[in-house]
């Protein structure tokens, strides 16, 4: 029996995604993990695997669609001795609107049946209202359906009918300030809800007149603003800063970098902010933890997140055990991390998870900025730009010296203030003793 072809969850989250690529064709033999697709999801392209192996009989979605729902079917794969005359019969069987089988299924439904699916359901009436005493306020139900399409108050109109019953007629004839204590009513729940910002159609009304391109958001630019939206709206940021002096990172830098220069090793400034905060989560292990709705988790291991910027948006790859890992280690595998995550070849695995997020506009010539939490994490570093700075030592001697700026974005649902400060200290007391991260 033809086996179907399902559109795969290749992540916990995914909802549907694009069909970037077929690498076979119709009449092409596939063993199980022969990659037969390229799928792409809302942050990497993925090589989809068959399962069976068989022959690809029919492909039901062709390469390049967007927005393909997960367990759609997408193709058909015969088994030995099978032939396409067998798609129709089982095509659609475990799901897929564009199945076969279910074509030919609707196109065979008597014309009564079409037609009584096609006929619209009437609208059901409105429950009996009743007025503001409690009492129950009697209209027959077409009054009650009129009345709620016009946005009219029942308790505001007379009824004509037997016992003061409220008919079509009452309904049709009342005056307009029937319609305000309805109104007033909606206005609370109206008030209350978050505002979204103008429609599509109106924005484009009010730059009608101005030359623009409009760009279609692709799967990870929509994730990215409804997660931020989420992030931004439910979750209680509070902001810690601190200037970080970075010359004696800088001297020891060079000279374990004149040192892995053999081994083809060159450390980054941003390979010792992510041992430093690995190494504070750990010596402040509440910071170490994620919201979990109704909860925290604690975790033990240090896996750190770093946001690497991308055409189109971002990727936050996590190095996990990072407390644990030298900065060679930690170095090399960063640089394969962000290779792939601008190539999009990371997997769910490698980009998910991690209590704590670093995010590094430094290079960029930022010297300051607040970062927006990623949930579920807790927290979230915004590291500027070293600058030369006039500082006083601890002589009390003004001297030049080279100061970083950073932010600690924070949950407040998890992490309070102090505890906050204390993992910011020991992040700032890692960069300028790094020679104690090698300990």
């Amino acid at each position: 029996m033809p086996i179907n072809i399902l559109m795969p969850a290749l992540s916990p989250t995914m909802e549907e995604g694009t069909l970037a690529k077929w690498t076979v064709k119709e009449g092409d033999s596939v063993a199980s993990g022969d990659v037969i697709a390229e799928i792409e999801t809302d942050k990497a392209t993925m090589e989809f695997e068959a399962v069976d192996e068989g022959t690809i009989g029919k492909i039901i979605v062709p390469e390049g669609t967007e927005g393909v729902k997960v367990n759609d079917l997408i193709a058909v794969l015969l088994e030995e001795g099978e032939s396409a005359d067998d798609i129709d019969a089982s095509a659609g069987a475990s799901g897929g609107d564009a199945a076969p089988a279910a074509e030919a299924k609707s196109d065979e439904a008597p014309k009564a049946e079409a037609a009584k699916a096609d006929a619209p359901a009437p609208a059901a009436a409105p429950a009996a209202p009743k007025a503001a005493d409690g009492d129950r306020i009697f209209a027959s139900p077409l009054a009650r359906r009129i009345a709620a399409d016009k946005g009219l108050d029942l308790a505001a109109i007379k009824g004509s009918g037997p016992h003061g019953r409220i008919v079509k007629a009452d309904v049709e004839n009342a005056k307009p300030e029937a319609a305000k204590p309805a109104e007033a009513a909606a206005a609370p729940a109206a008030k209350s809800a978050p505002a979204a910002g103008p429609d599509a159609e109106t924005v484009r009304k009010m730059y009608a007149d101005r030359e623009y391109e409009e760009v279609t958001l692709d799967g990870m630019r929509k994730t990215i603003a409804a997660r931020l939206s989420e992030a931004k709206q439910s979750i209680p940021h509070f902001y810690l800063r601190r200037d970080i002096q970075l010359d004696a990172l800088m001297a020891f830098r060079a000279q374990l970098n004149k040192a892995l220069e053999p081994r083809g090793v060159k450390l980054s400034v941003n390979d010792f902010i992510i041992k430093a905060c690995a190494l504070a989560l750990q010596q402040v292990p509440d910071c170490n933890a994620v919201w979990a709705g109704d909860r925290v988790l604690k975790l033990k291991p240090s896996d750190v997140a770093v946001a690497v910027a991308i055409e189109g948006g971002l990727f936050t790859p996590v190095l996990r055990d990072a407390d644990s890992k030298s900065l060679s280690a930690l170095s090399v595998e960063m640089k394969d991390l962000a290779g792939r995550a601008r190539d999009r070849k990371l997997a769910p695995h490698e980009y998910q998870g991690g209590s704590f997020a670093i995010s590094n506009l430094g290079m960029m010539g930022v010297e300051n900025f607040d970062a927006v939490i990623n949930p579920p994490h807790a927290s979230i570093l915004a590291v500027g730009a070293g600058v030369k700075k006039p500082v006083v030592n601890a002589e009390g001697e003004v001297t030049v010296a080279t100061v970083m700026s950073v932010t600690l974005s924070v949950d407040h649902r998890v992490i309070d203030g102090a505890l906050g400060a204390e993992f910011l200290a020991a992040v700032k007391a890692a960069l300028e003793d790094p020679m104690g991260m090698l300990a």
